[in-house]
């Protein structure tokens, strides 16, 4: 990675609002200490990536749970461009609650879609990867001193049902009248933002297949899903307690499964 591309400058206007808004209430600035670690009996670590002197500089610390490697705080300190206090910000959101394998296999494409106004449209200008990249980094650095630590055997990429956020009473208004394209627009989009992203943390993915009566959302796996017992049991429900808080509150969730996978 050169220096050229680390220091060069972002013009404000090429972040997106929520990438804006990141470098602006930087939530989780701030630092961890081992004393703090010990206290609360759990396994403090800490990685670092760049050079001060470089002009770009971070240090990733998180507090991790000894019984299921779940990362329960985390702190961050930069010195640099706004891109990286922006790749730290971003990347921090999606960490905390998750286990370090889960946080490892971030990438810049599932960081930058967690903070886009728009789908189609880059939160991070193509010039700033160089410090995403340098965030995932250290983020793979705190991860190596981690895989000591157990995993929960049925742990799946998703946040705890409880994590759902906003629920919209008697679903979203009108639902039941859309058009059918308009129902699987908003399918879609509460799959892409409240989804998908955490399902492909455990490399799988989720494509809806049907909808029928507009009520019953049938879905196909695809990637590490198709051979997880979870896609018929955790993963299944929280995708259907997403939709009923998001969408219809009577919505059901069909997984079109080969169930000979299962068997072999």
């Amino acid at each position: 990675m050169s220096l050229n591309k680390l220091i060069q400058p972002f013009p404000w206007s090429r972040y997106s609002k929520k990438v804006k808004l990141k470098i602006q209430n930087g939530r989780s600035m701030g630092i961890l200490t081992e004393q703090e670690a010990k206290e609360r009996g759990v396994r403090f670590v800490q990685g670092e990536e760049g050079k001060v002197s470089d002009g770009n500089y971070l240090r990733l610390m998180w507090f991790v749970d000894k019984e299921d490697g779940i990362i329960i705080d985390l702190k961050y300190q930069v010195f640099g461009e706004t891109a990286l206090i922006a790749a730290a910000e971003s990347a921090a959101e999606l960490m905390v609650g998750k286990n370090y394998d889960q946080a490892r296999r971030l990438t810049t494409d599932l960081i930058d879609k967690n903070v886009r106004d728009k789908e189609s449209d880059e939160a991070f200008p193509k010039e700033t990867h160089p410090h995403l990249n340098l965030v995932l980094s250290a983020i793979d650095a705190c991860a190596e001193q981690c895989t000591d630590l157990p995993l929960p055997t049925t742990y799946v990429a998703m946040p705890h049902p409880n994590e759902i956020g906003e629920v919209l009473e008697g679903g979203y208004p009108g639902y039941l009248e859309m058009p059918l394209k308009k129902k699987l627009a908003l399918i879609e989009e509460v799959l892409d933002r409240d989804l998908r992203p955490y399902i492909a943390l455990d490399a799988g993915g989720v494509e809806v297949i049907n909808l029928i009566n507009g009520l019953e959302v049938v879905i196909a796996y695809t990637g590490s899903c198709t051979s997880c017992y979870s896609s018929v049991g955790t993963t299944l429900s929280y995708i259907q307690q997403v939709f009923r808080a998001k969408v219809h509150p009577d919505i059901k969730v069909t997984p079109n499964i080969d169930w000979e996978q299962f068997n072999g």
